[in-house]
């Protein structure tokens, strides 16, 4: 008989995001005058600049043609659109990197959740407090944690603070076997590294999961 993963049930509170939406429609809808500030899930406000539809269209007819018509790319991304990261996005940056230094996946979610593969469960792990959710969800359901405590806190996962005090960047010198930061703004991490740098603190990157 086949059996659930159990882990998945101590996932009571469900995902973040959509719990953020209802209380908004609620509050919205009993507040028809209210302006919400939404700082929830990152959606997008604008439409799609010239150069993305004009890039989306190529590619379309592209498809259509069976001169140019493409299946399933490479397992790691085609070479064209690596070439085209390094040399737009790295290099102006001082970044030099080799085509093998880059994979293209279908997001960052996924490979949050598949890279906990990699390591066992006695792995202690870390996590900044807030973090995103999928960080924390992955490794409970994985089963790398015990159930949550009343406050949403799973047994044997470190919650590391990120606060104005720390420049909302968690203290990644505290012992454990691997740790997931959240901080996609370069701007950011470069300011939380100045502050941190200011007060003695170590500015060594520790092994993280992203």
């Amino acid at each position: 008989m086949a059996r659930a993963n159990e882990h998945y049930l101590k996932l009571k509170a469900g995902y973040l995001f959509p719990e953020i939406g209802r209380r908004v429609r609620a509050f919205a809808a009993t507040n028809p005058s209210a302006k919400v500030i939404r700082l929830g899930i990152g959606d997008v406000t604008r439409p799609l600049p010239p150069a993305v539809l004009s890039a989306f269209h190529d590619a379309v007819a592209e498809l259509g043609d069976e001169r140019t018509f493409m299946g399933y790319g490479p397992e790691q991304g085609y070479d064209f659109l690596i070439d085209a990261l390094i040399e737009k996005a790295y290099a102006p940056l001082g970044v030099r990197l080799e085509r093998n230094e880059i994979f293209i996946s279908d997001g960052s979610k996924c490979d949050t959740a598949n890279i906990l593969d990699i390591f066992a469960l006695d792995n202690k792990v870390a996590i900044g407090d807030p973090v995103y959710p999928v960080y924390n969800d992955t490794n409970v359901m994985i089963g790398r944690s015990g159930p949550a405590d009343e406050r949403g806190y799973y047994r044997g996962i470190v919650y590391l603070p990120c606060t104005e005090e720390n420049g909302f960047f968690p203290d990644i010198r505290r012992r454990r076997s691997t740790s997931s930061t959240c901080a996609p703004r370069t701007t950011r991490r470069a300011r939380s590294r100045r502050r941190r740098s200011s007060k003695g603190g170590s500015t060594t990157p520790s092994p993280t999961t992203r």
